[in-house]
């Protein structure tokens, strides 16, 4: 019987990951700037349809 393998985050991973995007946004590496970024390329990743019906997805907080 063949098993499938299922890459899962354990919760020490998971809070791993937490601290260290706290860190780097305490000491600057990640600023409003870049999350705005992120999440407007993020947003155009998963809804290109709607990019290219013209929907902008410039996020301005």
């Amino acid at each position: 019987m063949a098993t499938r393998y299922r890459p899962h985050i354990s919760l020490l991973g998971l809070i791993y990951l937490i601290v260290g995007v706290f860190i780097a946004w305490d000491r600057g590496y990640i600023t409003e700037g870049l999350v705005e970024k992120i999440v407007s390329a993020l947003l155009a990743v998963f809804l290109w349809i709607l990019v290219l019906l013209g929907v902008d997805f410039h996020i301005n907080f």
